[in-house]
């Protein structure tokens, strides 16, 4: 009765008496196969407000810290390396053996469209960028990789950008990494996740920022600060997953103990709602969980539904398996008598696969293993992806649906063995009503005949798979290594809950120019609809002085924003300098450059957006 109430005060809270509830399945507790031990009830305090005012949207600040260069070892880690290199020698043979068919095999009309597309988070000198995407139902979106927080609208205008540190503002946060966003439907706000990565236990911490408003570019947040060694054995925190229930907020991690090793998984789970309104958050934890799990997925409801009490959560063996761990976390926190149970459901053998090529370079990118990536419930089904070996060491996308009633799974693979890896893969509804399964995923694409891609594809009612859309190509990737570049570790997609018809948001890792990764964001319909955005090329342009004697100022106009390439080319139509490549704005640019080693003579200055030439300008460089 208690919680009955607390939703109605909640909803009155936020004029939400419209939603429906998407009924959570209660577990039959004689099937369970142990349980977890919980913490006492703790009060976390707010550490104030945080405003995100108007940025020089000119020059984005970005203060570059180190990336997490070191990788904490898992349990498994010398046999998922065994594992992978096995696969990647069967690889080999088939590239220097076969030539396979590249053609993707559609079992099912609807192809992914996408419409409105644009550069997202650029690179601050993290591999991977760990991006992850939400979006409100006014069309804000939110978008992070590791160290930059950006927030846009549905036509590409960015609002805020700044990296993370400066953001938080907070000195003992010193090194950031795996930023987490999402979209809480019934309180139209939104919630963002960044942890400490100092890999210390006096200083691992769980930094969470709660949206004041519907649109934090302009209405701030309240910021949290949670330690990431709440068992106090010099612990600390890592591989964050996040996710909500109706009245909730759940978060994940796996504990690594600062002499080194893996400790064990940990739940924290933390009332949501005072943290919209800077109050007091009553939290607890979860640790000794059953079933030793390696990374655990919390689930929210995939569609703007009240889902609860409790939640559901999912995990994979990283080294592979032919069963899923499935827990159900009982009630809310308020219920006193809740339980976090452990239950095992069979389903397809599942393995990791080798690291895949890239074209225009030996630098392989690290495929990972099996551990679960992305998920959310609707209609008694778990929905959940991860990669694995889809045949002779080649990588697929791994799509289940979890039946929570009867316990049983459903999964399907994607892919092309012999030719491509498909890896990395982030799922959302594309839902027309609650009983449809139809699902968008968002992923990526490389072998040693493309440079690595960003794409998306659809999975229908039916488990019926169409052909996949590529939403953004690239360059090849080898920034912090030359022998193999991390890849991942996640792609973001988010679902807009009130469209029309559905539609899907997502943020996926690039290789730009100078062979590091950026982020490209775009909206995903089916091919019932288009929605694709036309770039305006009425815009004006000033460079001066010229001839250039030392420096030049190049001033234009832009109708909206949009990406930029700006370089220097000969007469020949060869490019002699790279000036800039990244974000353009709505309005008056306006960049300084000096002539540094360029020769004296004519060349031209060429501004290009994707592919299409936005302005081309001779200048003449003097003596």
């Amino acid at each position: 009765m208690k919680i009955k109430l607390f939703i109605i005060q909640l909803l009155t809270i936020f004029g939400l008496s419209t939603f429906a509830q998407d009924q959570k399945l209660k577990l039959d507790e004689n099937k369970k196969l142990g349980s977890a031990t919980k913490s006492q009830v703790f009060t976390l305090s707010c550490l104030g407000s945080l405003n995100t005012p108007t940025a020089d949207l000119k020059w984005k600040p970005i203060l570059s810290t180190k990336y997490k260069s070191f990788e904490p070892q898992e349990p498994n880690f010398e046999l998922i390396k065994k594992i992978k290199a096995e696969k990647f020698i069967s690889k080999q043979g088939q590239i220097q053996n076969n030539k396979n068919n590249s053609s993707e095999l559609s079992t099912q009309s609807t192809t992914p469209v996408v419409g409105t597309n644009f550069l997202g988070n650029v690179n601050a000198g993290y591999s991977p960028l760990d991006n992850s995407i939400a979006i409100s139902d006014g069309g804000i979106i939110v978008s992070v990789a590791n160290a930059t927080l950006e927030i846009d609208d549905i036509l590409g205008n960015n609002l805020y950008y700044n990296d993370i540190s400066t953001f938080f503002n907070d000195a003992s946060i010193t090194n950031t990494c795996d930023p987490v966003v999402l979209y809480d439907k019934i309180a139209d706000r939104f919630i963002f996740f960044i942890q400490e990565c100092a890999g210390i236990a006096s200083n691992s911490y769980l930094c969470i920022c709660f949206s004041k408003t519907n649109n934090p570019a302009t209405g701030g947040w309240w910021k949290y600060k949670l330690t990431g060694n709440p068992l106090n054995d010099n612990s600390w925190f890592d591989y964050p997953k996040m996710a909500i229930s109706s009245n909730e907020l759940y978060i994940t991690g796996n504990l690594f103990f600062e002499a080194g090793g893996y400790n064990q998984s940990l739940l924290y789970q933390i009332q949501k709602a005072a943290g919209y309104a800077g109050g007091n958050l009553n939290w607890q934890y979860w640790n000794n969980i059953a079933g030793s799990p390696f990374t655990l997925l919390p689930v929210g409801s995939g569609q703007d539904l009240l889902f609860g009490p409790g939640c559901y959560l999912v995990s994979t063996s990283s080294s592979g398996a032919s069963d899923i761990s499935l827990y159900e976390l009982t009630d809310d926190l308020t219920a006193s008598n809740e339980q976090l149970n452990y239950y095992s459901v069979p389903t397809t053998a599942y393995s990791p696969a080798g690291n895949s090529y890239q074209l225009g370079t030996s630098c392989l990118l690290d495929n990972g293993d099996c551990r679960t990536l992305s998920g959310f419930y609707l209609n008694g089904i778990i929905h959940f992806v991860f990669h694995s070996d889809i045949g002779n060491g080649w990588n697929g996308i791994n799509y289940n649906r979890l039946n929570v009633g009867s316990q049983t799974n459903q999964s399907s693979m994607f892919g092309l063995s012999g030719t491509y890896d498909y890896s990395y893969p982030s799922v959302s509804s594309f839902a027309t009503n609650i009983a449809d399964k139809s699902v968008m995923i968002g992923f990526g694409r490389a072998g040693s005949s493309i440079y690595p891609e960003v794409r998306v594809i659809n999975c229908d009612d039916g488990m019926n798979w169409s052909n996949s859309t590529l939403v953004k190509s690239s360059s090849f990737a080898c920034q912090t290594s030359s022998t193999v570049e991390r890849w991942g570790d996640y792609t973001g997609t988010a679902r807009k809950h009130n469209s029309i018809n559905p539609s899907i948001w997502m943020s996926g890792m690039f290789g730009n120019s100078s062979n590091s990764w950026d982020t490209w964001v775009a909206e995903i319909h089916d091919n019932s609809i288009t929605g694709i955005k036309e770039i305006n090329n009425k815009n004006s342009l000033k460079v001066f002085p010229n001839p250039v004697l030392e420096s030049f100022t190049i001033d234009f106009l832009l109708s909206e924003n949009t990406n930029l390439e700006i370089g220097i080319f000969d007469i020949s139509g060869k490019m002699v300098k790279e000036l800039y490549n990244g974000k353009g704005v709505q309005g008056e640019n306006v960049f300084s450059f000096n002539k540094a080693n360029l020769s004296t003579g004519t060349y031209f200055l060429i501004i290009k957006n994707n592919l299409n030439t936005i302005k081309n300008e001779k200048i003449i460089i003097a003596n």
